[in-house]
């Protein structure tokens, strides 16, 4: 409203200006009344709101005059700079051109006047300024937007990770605190004849271990807040190795592709932090497969030993190349899952075509 404003006091004193430069030139009656009309409309139009329609009304007015007159009143100049500046500022620099191209085609007339060459001159200097101006504003309003769906992206994944690591803890870690606890416990009851200091050792390390437990409970009610999960979410169990079998038909259904699960040796529960180790792998090698080999057969082959679980993902695809390859931050997250349960994992291009994710992981019974 301001901008509107300014440009209504700014019409209104040029066409005053205007009228004033005419008034002091001593013409006769007629000529006097046919140049204060001529100085109002090169003038006054400014203060129409719509840009385009004020430049067409103070560009048709020029060109009138210079045409009847072979003059232009200082006014109704600034009054046609100004109005292809704020067209070129907003952006519709087309009409600008539009309007610019009858002054230039006027300048080179035979005897134009001093007017109209001025005109035809700083008319694209005025117009070029406001598409800088323009070009600039976008410019700045690109770089905001980035910057605010950047940090929206990284608060949302700093929430997802948060989330990720309180359903970790929750699962995995205090799964094994609270067997401290209790084979703890235990130990102190079962045994026969413990020695009163043995058995008030033991009572110690349940009760640390309970503590353990209870810190932990308060610090996954801190994750979880600011991750922002719902209390069903935050209580839904981690995936393991019985929910691959749902993993493998929900990528069939998505993505069309032949995935076949192989599963050889005596199969037995492991340790939870292990089966999610493996399911998060799994996940991550198909991710990588649906990217970077879409619509390829991938093979998932689990082979149970009695120490170790050995698991390997082959796509059958055309491997990686130079311009494409698998997602490197998503290996190294498999290597590190991989290494904090005393595993390891390679890999790299497959004998015969493909990519191929092998990872041996301690077959510890749950």
């Amino acid at each position: 409203m301001s901008s509107v404003w300014r440009r209504v006091g700014l019409g209104v004193l040029l066409a005053v200006a205007a009228v004033a430069q005419m008034t002091g030139r001593g013409t006769d009656t007629n000529a006097l009344l046919y140049g204060l009309l001529l100085c109002v409309f090169t003038t006054l139009p400014l203060v129409i709101p719509h840009v385009g329609l004020a430049a067409v009304a103070v560009s048709g007015a020029c060109l009138t005059s210079l045409a009847a007159t072979g003059s232009l009143t200082g006014a109704g100049c600034a009054a046609l700079l100004i109005t292809l500046y704020l067209l070129g500022r907003a952006g519709t620099y087309a009409l600008a051109a539009v309007l610019i191209v009858p002054l230039a085609v006027f300048a080179l007339l035979p005897d134009p006047g001093f007017a109209a060459r001025v005109a035809a001159v700083l008319a694209p200097v005025a117009a070029g300024a406001g598409i800088v101006q323009w070009a600039r504003t976008q410019a700045e309003r690109q770089t905001a937007a980035e910057q605010t769906i950047g940090a929206t992206l990284l608060e949302n994944t700093a929430k997802s990770e948060r989330a990720r690591i309180a359903r970790e803890l929750h699962d995995v870690v205090a799964h094994h605190i609270s067997m401290i606890a209790v084979q703890a416990e235990t130990a102190r009851l079962a045994t026969p004849g413990m020695p009163a200091d043995g058995a008030k050792r033991l009572l110690g390390i349940g009760d640390t271990a309970r503590t353990a437990l209870t810190e932990m409970r308060r610090l996954l009610g801190v994750l979880r807040e600011d991750a922002g999960d719902d209390e069903q979410a935050a209580r839904r169990p981690q995936p393991g190795l019985a929910q691959l079998v749902g993993l493998v038909d929900e990528t069939r259904e998505t993505t069309g592709s032949a995935v076949r699960l192989i599963v050889s040796g005596q199969v037995a529960p492991l340790d939870p932090g292990v089966e999610l180790t493996a399911y998060r792998i799994v996940q991550e090698a198909l991710t990588n497969a649906r990217r970077h080999a879409p619509g390829t057969a991938v093979d998932i082959a689990l082979h149970y030993t009695p120490d170790a679980l050995h698991l390997r993902v082959r796509d059958l695809g055309p491997g990686p190349r130079d311009d494409v390859r698998p997602d490197a931050h998503g290996l190294l997250g498999m290597r590190e899952r991989a290494a904090t349960v005393g595993g390891e994992l390679r890999t790299g291009p497959a004998p015969g075509g493909g990519f191929l994710i092998e990872a041996t992981l301690p077959g510890r019974p749950a």
